[in-house]
């Protein structure tokens, strides 16, 4: 994990917004309530769009964005309880998207459909030059925790990935051709252990009109099942709940140690996916209160 220094940080880094993890009395349950935190208080977290007009011509991308979040406020808390972060989110959104894909009958056969799940994620810097793009020409890995209505809150849990960055080739990578930055390579990997969901084939036979296009595994275990983490949908907000232990012992999780100040980022999307998204400026968690 990477651990702030006092002198020669990057000019986002001494203006990023810091979100104080804070010691908690007792641990909040994952239900995505928010309603026993304590003393720990909400702080407003600006987000905006990933990729604006320019960046999109510089992908190569038509001028049209699928972004439905836009620029919002995300209130964020954190706290540490007996070994383990507590991290909560809420933000507006005028209605809960828990559906992902699926299969719609249309005349002789099952289409997929175009229906996407509201998701939020959070970023923490592993190793390498951080960046808060993904699109610059810097190496670096992410610890990623993924949140999504319809693919894991049904389990109590988040997804738990390691996300690899690279102007240098990286095998089994997606590729993004730049104008600035020559090729930039995005690998996503699940951590170690069952999944939590697999993809759902559509028969050719037609039964119900629209089928799910995903199989929950409510058995899935290992580090990709290590966040636990649930969302409740309330008069037009979001609020998720997120915890892990501070220290897993696996390789492909960020370390949180009492005293750091680790590098984070977040992201909400509103039934949207990939680059459609609305993101922080980078975050500061700051731990020097947790002993």
């Amino acid at each position: 994990a990477w651990v702030l220094a006092s002198l020669g940080l990057p000019s986002w880094a001494q203006e990023a917004t810091v979100i104080r993890v804070v010691p908690l009395a007792s641990a909040p349950i994952v239900d995505g309530a928010a309603d026993d935190w304590g003393g720990a208080a909400w702080i407003k977290v600006p987000i905006k769009p990933a990729v604006d007009r320019n960046d999109r011509a510089k992908l190569g991308l038509a001028p049209e964005d699928n972004n439905n979040t836009g620029a919002i406020v995300v209130q964020l808390r954190a706290g540490v309880h007996n070994g383990r972060l507590y991290l909560a989110a809420r933000w507006p959104d005028d209605a809960a998207n828990t559906e992902y894909k699926g299969w719609d009958w249309q005349a002789d056969r099952y289409v997929e459909s175009k229906r996407r799940e509201d998701m939020f994620a959070v970023r923490f810097h592993l190793d390498g030059d951080f960046d808060r793009s993904m699109l610059a020409a810097k190496t670096y890995r992410v610890d990623v925790w993924l949140w999504s209505a319809a693919r894991t809150n049904p389990l109590g849990l988040a997804e738990d990935l390691l996300h690899s960055i690279s102007n240098r080739l990286i095998e089994d990578a997606a590729e993004y051709a730049t104008r600035d930055h020559g090729v930039i390579y995005i690998k996503k990997q699940r951590d170690a252990g069952t999944s939590l969901y697999q993809p759902v084939r559509a028969p050719k036979e037609k039964g119900e009109q629209h089928l799910s296009g995903i199989k929950l595994n409510p058995g899935a275990n290992g580090s990709i099942a290590d966040v636990k983490a649930k969302g409740m949908w309330k008069a037009g907000f979001w609020t998720v709940e997120l915890s892990r232990q501070l220290d897993t012992g696996n390789s492909d999780d960020v370390k949180f140690r009492p005293g750091q100040k680790i590098t984070g980022q977040i992201a909400v999307f509103n039934r949207s996916s990939d680059e459609h998204k609305s993101v922080s400026e980078p975050l500061l968690f700051d731990l020097t209160q947790v002993r």
